[in-house]
């Protein structure tokens, strides 16, 4: 018998717990559970039975299903459709995961002690809150992922309960709480490849790009198909390989087959297009995966973004209002008010930019950091001083991302420091991502510092690389170009040292015979000179003329140098 809740699929929302759900509480942050010790010692029978949980994990404690009257099998249901997509590694729709979440909660009020259900049920609301950006799911997934822990060890077999928590830790975006609950994991069963997509993020978002690379090609090893071929594909664009990022995200899509995979790798495709400056397929493609299924709302505003490059203002104005009703995620939030503001309409600009404020405030007290998007925020709309000091704040969390390298170089700048931001403003570049917006902070601040050249090559690989990165940046990164203007002819004059001077050739001996006829010549000059009378008009006259004898010498000497013997005096 089915012991799913009576409840609207398509409602949008999972249910409420019953009053007597032990597992709400506030909020504690992504490490109030403290990870266990560094070193963990199991034994084999201990890694087998873990193997065997992580297997089972959205499985959960399944209630068998009566036999029908023969007429074939059944069709799987909205809970068995979510249980087997994140078995798989593929998202899962929102209805599916609503009855997912339903049919866990049902389970678990008669069930307190089910170990797996438990951390089913909080991997669940994580996914949910993630998705729905309904941030107070997140306090309850971490009471439910302890519940689980306290009914069965880590150590003894409940791995996925950590993966939980680790999963929740990136969610808040505590990414060093990530990595340290995934390697927990990894050291127990590094064969589990559920740990490696948590792994992959907290790497990411530390900026450990060789350790990144390193979880995806094991989880690729461990997990082949459509979720691996996703995460290969996120790899190379944070690389900056677009080809291959581009084509492995189309044999994503190629290959996908469930409604929410299929959106996600859709979406991924238009966010590809949108970032190489090709708004037209960007739009097709967010479209393509919105008809795919309609709950992936984070197209709603990746079409919005690319309708404003099309200069289709009212369709992008009311993209974007969908999607802050369906997903209010504060990012969204900023574009739209950043619309606004390039429209000249700044009263409806600052009202986005204090939702804004009241989401990060939300989130904050879900124990959810969005420091970053504040800072980004505060630097070219409130106080630049106050994103450095967020910024800086990420840096020594090991948070040292491109994304938080460029915010924090801009913001440098921002604040009159850009010597000091150009180093961070460089580093989100090197890189390798292709991102406009990085090249443009990064020839405005070597602009600032007249080192025209490189900022002239930054300025244009940012309009070069997507002409519509931003409405209200992408006019000042060409403004600042055109004041650039165009190099000298035949490039700058210092570009390179100025060779050093030749060294003058030495003088060439004369040969022996010459020599001795020169001595000869001039001895016999000499004894004219004595012998001949002067004249009294010659002697009454200063200074004296040269010697007709002595011009003579003079013109016999050049004389045999046209014949190629040097004959100087």
């Amino acid at each position: 018998m089915d012991v799913m809740p009576q409840q609207d699929p398509e409602s949008g929302r999972p249910p409420e717990p019953s009053p007597q759900d032990p597992y709400v509480m506030p909020a504690e942050g992504a490490t109030a559970v403290p990870p266990p010790p560094p070193t963990l010692r199991t034994t084999l029978r201990r890694a087998a039975f873990g193997a065997v949980a992580a297997g089972v994990l959205l499985a959960g404690a399944l209630v068998a299903v009566e036999d029908g009257e023969g007429d074939g099998p059944k069709e799987p249901g909205p809970v068995e459709r979510a249980e087997a997509a994140t078995t798989a590694g593929s998202p899962a729709s929102l209805s599916d995961l609503t009855a997912l979440i339903g049919d866990r909660q049902k389970w678990v009020e008669s069930h307190p002690k089910d170990a797996p259900s438990l951390a089913t049920l909080g991997t669940a609301y994580v996914e949910w809150a993630r998705r729905s950006a309904d941030t107070a799911y997140y306090a309850r997934a971490e009471e439910t992922l302890k519940r689980s822990l306290e009914a069965r060890a880590g150590e003894r077999g409940n791995g996925e309960a950590w993966v939980g928590l680790a999963a929740l830790a990136n969610a808040r975006h505590d990414f060093l709480a990530a990595k340290r609950w995934g390697e927990t994991v990894k050291r127990q069963q590094p064969k589990a490849w559920s740990v490696y997509p948590v792994l992959i993020d907290a790497y990411t978002g530390l900026g450990d790009q060789k350790a990144a690379t390193a979880a995806t090609e094991k989880f690729g090893e461990l997990r082949k198909g459509v979720p691996a071929l996703a995460r290969t594909a996120e790899l190379y664009r944070g690389q900056g390989w677009r080809e291959d990022a581009l084509a492995t995200a189309r044999e994503a899509a190629d290959r996908a087959t469930q409604p929410a995979e299929k959106a996600e790798a859709l979406h991924r495709l238009g966010e590809l297009a949108w970032e190489r400056g090709e708004p037209e397929e960007a739009v097709a493609q967010f479209d393509a995966a919105l008809r795919t299924d309609a709950g992936h709302h984070a197209s709603l505003a990746g079409r919005a973004r690319a309708l404003v490059a099309l200069e289709r203002t009212d369709e992008a104005l009311a993209a974007y209002q969908s999607a802050l009703e369906k997903l209010p995620r504060p990012e969204y939030a900023l574009e739209l008010g950043e619309l606004y503001e390039s429209l000249g309409l700044d009263g409806d600009a600052r009202t986005q930019y204090a939702a804004l404020r009241e989401m990060v405030a939300g989130a904050k007290r879900a124990g959810v950091d969005e420091s970053l998007l504040l800072a980004r925020f505060e630097a070219d709309h409130g106080d630049p001083d106050e994103a450095v000091e967020l910024l800086r704040g990420q840096w020594r969390k090991q948070h040292r991302s491109a994304a938080v390298a460029d915010a924090l170089g801009w913001a440098l700048h921002r604040a009159g420091k850009s010597e000091e931001g150009l180093e961070y403003a460089e580093q989100a570049v090197g890189t390798g991502v292709r991102n406009a917006s990085y090249a443009y902070h990064l020839g405005v601040i070597q602009r600032e510092l007249e080192d025209y050249g490189p900022a002239r090559r930054n300025l244009e690989q940012a309009v070069r690389t997507n002409p519509a990165f931003s409405p209200l940046a992408a006019p000042l990164a060409r403004q600042a170009l055109e004041a650039l203007g165009e190099p000298p002819p035949g490039g700058p004059g210092d570009m390179q040292p100025p060779p050093p001077p030749a060294p003058e050739p030495e003088p060439k001996p004369k040969p022996k015979r010459e020599a001795e006829r020169e001595t000869e010549r001039e001895a016999e000059r000499e004894t004219e000179r004595k012998t001949k009378p002067e004249s009294p008009a010659a002697s009454s006259k200063s200074p004296a003329p040269a010697p007709a004898a002595s011009k003579e010498a003079e013109a016999g000497s050049a004389a045999p140098a046209e014949g190629g013997a040097s004959k100087s005096p």
